[in-house]
């Protein structure tokens, strides 16, 4: 064989095995598919004018695109990035299922990890009460607790010397007003009760009385409420106790009663007797009362001495009753005033008003 058949034939042998390994197959092409993710938000944001009202239990929340006000979607309902899940309740949107758009999900539960609490284990979500004073809720390892005792409340003014104490049957502490002391002051040595002797009247003998001062009056004119609480009775017990009280009347323009260069009339008294009314019954006898006066330079004046006395009332039926009624006998101006109708304005001596007024 010669040199040049020799080439020949290898030449043709590299070109055949070349074609074989290059060669493609018949109808085969490359396709490459492009898909638009849908987007859910649309800028500018164009919101309802009135907020959607969801039902009990679903968070109102701001969508996904920080647009509008929608009701969060709950566990297994679908999401998108503008439909968000309800945060409140650890909700988040699974897009695993929507592979590969990843457009639409599904609201899921977060798994979280439980609390260790006076060691018993609660699971992430869970609510249990650890005492009778509190809910409490496990987070995410975080223990949230309610305290459940609210509505007990400290004495009023009167009590001297407020206690919280366990009673008997109920989980919550409850407020007292400790009384021992009381009973500390007894009767001198000297005084020996007879074996005879009634319980009542060994409590009577005992008994310290207690009252506050009379509340400020309920109308800055005309006729009025003022109460105070007091055990001066038979039983030593502590009652609130009412009298009718009139600062000033309405009807009479005081400053006509100036002195020639004063701004300032402390007291003020009617030139006539005349008789209270009270429900269209009148006074039994008739009276001269003193009322305070006013100021026209920001002062303000209210009683500082005053008594009680009891007033018998006639009514045109027949019928009568008798009041105590607050006679004013003197009166001071100044200028630490006091709005009559200010529920806290005798709060200074109220326990721990330090705490309640910050």
């Amino acid at each position: 064989m010669s040199w040049l058949l020799y080439w020949i034939l290898a030449a043709l042998s590299i070109g055949q095995v070349f074609s074989q390994n290059t060669t493609m197959p018949p109808h085969t092409t490359t396709v490459t598919e492009v898909y638009i993710r849908k987007q859910y938000c649309k800028w500018p944001c164009n919101c309802p004018r009135k907020k959607p009202v969801c039902p009990t239990g679903v968070s109102l929340v701001t969508d996904g695109c920080d647009c509008c006000k929608v009701c969060a979607k709950q566990k297994g309902e679908s999401c998108t990035e503008a439909d968000m899940c309800d945060p409140h309740k650890r909700l988040y949107c699974d897009y695993s299922m929507d592979s590969p758009r990843y457009e639409v999900g599904v609201c899921g539960q977060m798994t979280g990890v439980g609390c260790l609490l006076n060691g018993i284990r609660y699971m992430n979500g869970q609510n249990f009460q650890p005492s009778c004073k509190y809910n409490c809720t496990c987070l995410n390892g975080d223990v949230a607790c309610v305290p459940l005792c609210l509505n007990s409340r400290p004495p009023l003014v009167w009590c001297q010397n407020p206690k919280r104490v366990k009673m008997a049957g109920k989980c919550c502490e409850q407020w007292i007003c400790d009384d021992s002391r009381r009973f500390r002051k007894a009767s001198p040595r000297h005084i020996a009760f007879p074996a005879y002797s009634d319980e009542s009247e060994s409590w009577q003998n005992n008994c310290v009385i207690q009252t506050t001062p009379w509340s400020t009056c309920s109308k800055t004119c005309g006729m009025g409420i003022s109460t105070r609480i007091s055990n001066d009775n038979e039983k030593c017990k502590l009652l609130k106790e009412r009298r009718l009280c009139n600062m000033r009347p309405c009807e009479v323009d005081i400053t006509k009663h100036f002195r020639p260069g004063k701004k300032c009339l402390a007291v003020y008294r009617e030139d006539q007797p005349k008789n209270f009314t009270i429900s269209g019954c009148v006074s039994k006898n008739s009276y001269r009362p003193k009322y305070c006066g006013i100021c026209t330079d920001n002062r303000c004046c209210a009683p500082y001495k005053s008594k009680t006395i009891e007033v018998r009332f006639e009514c045109p039926d027949g019928s009568g009753f008798s009041w105590n009624v607050m006679w004013i006998n003197a009166c001071f101006c100044n200028l630490s005033c006091k709005n009559p109708n200010d529920i806290f304005a005798d709060l200074e001596s109220y326990h721990n008003f330090s705490e309640i007024g910050n």
